[in-house]
């Protein structure tokens, strides 16, 4: 245990050291949603319209609060980025092992050949037996160089796999991490951001955030380790010519801070742009009969055309930057290289250096160390992607959970079915109410039909009685206690919900039904399907419950979907049902056969339509009339026909149009 906590305060230390550097390639202001660090003192957004972007009016925030959230993500995984550094430091060791044996190997040559020539310099002061012949000591020198190679090969695998393994980790503990708080936020959240946007982050910038781990902790920790192992070695065989070789390093990190500051826009731009690429290509897909029924195939390529060359013209515009770095700063490693022949022969020439053990390490070791200066090279454009993935990932993860269970929330096992509102307003924008002033009171077991004009209000009412979203105003009360109260999945198992889009899953018939409860057994699927009014037409599918549905149901009807949604709603048994215009796009015969489903389903259970079918409507014990927000009217079907208002205008028009 004492071991393993040296190790950790080691690797801490040596990351604090290492990391002014770091900073100074990101010193400079970026935008960040104020919500990714609860730290940074902010006042508390106001709510975003659904057309705002992830980091739209996001309030300035210093780069390194992200560095710093990386750095703990490095930490996180302190143990496994602790053992890829010692055995990138292992590799350091037995690749200058392996260059001073055969230098080493020069010397003895030389020393042969040129009699009175400086002697070999062998290592921990160790000498050969006089009785070695030259050729013994090449022999055994050439077998050391092979043996140290073979150890070498064997620790470049096991790297490989360590740094393979952690990069991997990192990146599914991630992806879970995002797709875990995704499935807790609220609609708000799916409301204000484009699904192809989300996919990005859960795809593409968990690598790059992955990258900071590998790509710049673990090489800031790995390079300056080696910087010091080599500065040390060509100190301790020559220290002149040592700071003479690397004058010019310096250079490299301005260089290097300079690249940083200017590729930073363009990495953020790049990922905006990738995001428009998906959206347009998930768009086109999914809308793939809208455009060939008006023929639009060569418009929409263009579309896609443009978009993907506009991806390609920022990434050129990055290439193009990293393309003139990238030589500039090989050149200056160049110079390096010079000085060590031209000073470094004058001193071989005079006797002040060995050939082998000096000139020949140094001229090896100078290469090494500019490889690992170029590093900040991969190091300054990692810390650009990383910084934009960053950005993008913890505003995910940050984001605030606006509908959760309260500490102690009120458990509600089986509900009895009341709802209750009482004066509720509710407002997906500030200022722009949907729901104003709402009061009404549903009792157990009672059908209640919802109608209004679109933009009424209608599905809103039913999303706060879920609490997809929360009141501004007022209170929503089940079985008397208010919904914000209540423990927030014993609400929703309480609710069977049929949505307007019925969605299904690319799974089985059974499968999707049973979507609620997957360990529920057939019989209990059937029941359901049998009450939905779906049992018949899922029998005669080719292989019954076993039928794969295609993505999105594409090979069922709209109201084969509708009455599968419905059985998957029932299936839970919910005292409480909520149907979202479950009719509004199916034909007659069909809509028949859905409201015969619902009246079916509701039987001892409270149900709550929305629809502006009058032949649906009709069925239900009482019906509220919602104009822009506001209740108009209310009562049953014969009592708003007297009544002579909007209910009554709405069934004039629709009994016409049928006629």
């Amino acid at each position: 245990m004492q071991s393993g906590a040296a190790a950790a305060t080691s690797l801490r230390c040596l990351t604090a050291s290492a990391w002014p550097f770091i900073l100074r390639l990101t010193r400079f202001d970026c935008l960040v949603p104020a919500e990714v660090f609860p730290s940074v003192s902010a006042p508390k957004p106001v709510p975003t319209p659904p057309a705002a972007s992830l980091t739209d009016a996001a309030p300035p925030v210093s780069s390194w609060l992200l560095v710093r959230r990386m750095l703990g993500l490095g930490w996180r995984y302190r143990g496994r980025c602790l053992l890829v550094v010692t055995l990138n430091f292992t590799l350091v060791a037995l690749n200058l092992s392996g260059l001073s044996l055969a230098g080493l190997g020069i010397d003895a040559l030389r020393e042969s050949l040129q009699p009175g020539s400086p002697a070999p310099r062998w290592p921990l002061g160790w000498q050969p037996p006089v009785a070695w012949s030259v050729m013994t000591r090449i022999v055994f020198i050439a077998g050391l160089v092979l043996a140290v190679a073979i150890v070498q090969a064997a620790f470049k695998f096991i790297t490989a796999v360590a740094g393979a393994a952690l990069s991997q980790r990192i990146v599914i503990q991630l992806r879970t991490d995002v797709y875990d708080k995704l499935q807790r936020l609220s609609f708000r959240f799916f409301d204000a951001h484009d699904s192809s946007s989300l996919i990005n982050r859960v795809a593409g910038d968990v690598q790059a955030v992955r990258g900071f781990v590998d790509g710049v902790i673990l090489k800031v920790l790995t390079v300056s380790l080696s910087l010091a192992v080599y500065l040390a070695y060509m100190l301790s065989v020559h220290a002149t010519l040592a700071f003479a070789c690397v004058f010019a390093s310096p250079l490299l990190c301005v260089g290097a801070v300079w690249f940083s500051k200017s590729v930073r826009p363009l990495y953020r731009r790049s990922s905006e742009l990738g995001d428009k690429l998906i959206l347009r290509l998930s768009e086109n897909v999914q809308g793939i009969q809208v455009v060939k029924g008006f023929a639009r195939e060569a418009d929409e390529i263009a579309r896609f055309r443009a978009a993907n060359l506009a991806v390609k013209d920022q990434k050129y515009d990055i290439f193009w930057k990293l393309s003139l770095y990238q030589p500039t700063m090989g050149f200056l490693t160049q110079i390096n290289q010079m000085i060590v022949i031209g000073y470094g022969g004058v001193l071989v020439i005079r006797g002040e250096l060995p050939l082998g053990a000096g000139l020949f390490v140094f001229a090896n070791l100078i290469h090494e160390f500019a490889n690992q200066v170029g590093q900040i090279i991969n190091i300054a454009s990692s810390i650009q992607s990383s910084l934009t993935g960053a950005e993008r990932v913890f505003a995910v993860l940050d984001a605030d959970i606006e509908i959760e269970s309260p500490p102690n929330a009120t458990r509600l096992p089986q509900a009895r079915g009341a709802v209750t509102f009482e004066n509720v307003s509710f407002a997906f924008v500030p200022g722009q109410p949907v729901l104003q002033d709402i009061s009404l009171e549903i009792a157990p077991g009672e059908s209640i039909g919802i109608v209004g004009e679109t933009g009424a209000g209608k599905t809103a009412l039913l999303n706060l009685i879920a609490r997809f979203y929360d009141a501004t105003a007022g209170r929503v009360l089940v079985d008397g206690i208010d919904v914000r109260q209540l423990d927030l999945h014993d609400l929703r198992r309480n609710l069977g919900i049929v949505f307007q889009e019925s969605f299904l899953f690319s799974n089985t018939v059974a499968a999707n039904i049973a979507f609620g409860q997957p360990g529920a057994e057939l019989e209990r699927i059937e029941d359901a399907a049998k009450l939905a009014a779906a049992h018949e037409f899922v029998t005669e599918l080719p292989t019954g419950y076993d039928s794969m549905i295609g993505e999105h149901g594409s090979n069922l009807s709209g109201g084969q979907r509708q009455r599968l949604a419905i059985a998957r709603a029932l299936l839970l048994d919910p005292p409480i049902l909520l149907l979202d215009d479950a009719t509004a796009a199916v034909d007659p015969e069909t809509e028949h056969e859905i409201q015969q489903a619902i009246s079916t389903a509701g039987r001892g259970r409270t149900t709550i339509l929305v629809s502006n079918r009058i032949s649906a409507l009709q069925r239900t014990d009482r019906l509220y009339v919602l104009h822009q927000g506001r209740i108009v009217e209310s009562g049953s079907h014969a009592e708003l026909m007297q009544l002579d208002g909007e209910y009554a205008k709405l069934s004039r028009i629709q009994l016409a149009g049928a006629s």
